[in-house]
């Protein structure tokens, strides 16, 4: 076990899992959605990723049994592309990003990602904070890339 490896296991939320997302699952995410996102994706859009995506892979984050939280990528050659990523907002603040995210980098590792991306609003700043923290490095702006608000996309890279 590497240094980093004890220390993420020491920083790990007691009773935490991430685990791959199964159809049975797909109501409480797309719950999550909604209580997360100003456009948040339907149900069967979830549900598809699942079904017919080979290059998805997305997981559920619980804490005592319970899906606090849900994240995703798309696998493309050795690049993660991550899609989604969510707390539920009651959950916030008690460090469980930061978990889900630590959890998360090692299940893309193991799936073959040499580096993680991602687009976050440029006003989240509460994200932007968890992503840097995370070890993700802003590299570039996507201009107006949020079209329910015009805002501009942060492009974050995490190299693994």
């Amino acid at each position: 076990m590497t240094g980093s490896d004890h220390q993420t296991q020491a920083n790990r939320v007691a009773g935490s899992v991430l685990r791959p997302m199964v159809l049975a699952d797909v109501d409480r995410v797309a719950e999550l959605e909604v209580l997360c996102f100003t456009t948040p994706w339907p149900r069967s859009a979830i549900e598809e990723e699942l079904i017919s995506n080979p290059r998805a892979h997305y997981f559920v984050y619980e804490v005592g049994g319970k899906i606090v939280g849900y994240c995703g990528f798309w696998l493309i050659l050795d690049e993660g592309h991550i899609t989604n990523l969510a707390i539920d907002p009651v959950e916030r603040l008690r460090g469980y990003a930061q978990d889900m995210i630590a959890q998360f980098v090692q299940k893309a590792e193991a799936l073959g990602a040499a580096s993680l991306t991602l687009e976050v609003r440029s006003g989240n700043a509460s994200a932007i904070h968890v992503y840097e923290k995370a070890g993700f490095v802003s590299m570039g702006v996507r201009k107006g890339y949020y079209l329910d608000s015009g805002e501009d996309a942060l492009i974050m890279w995490k190299t693994i």
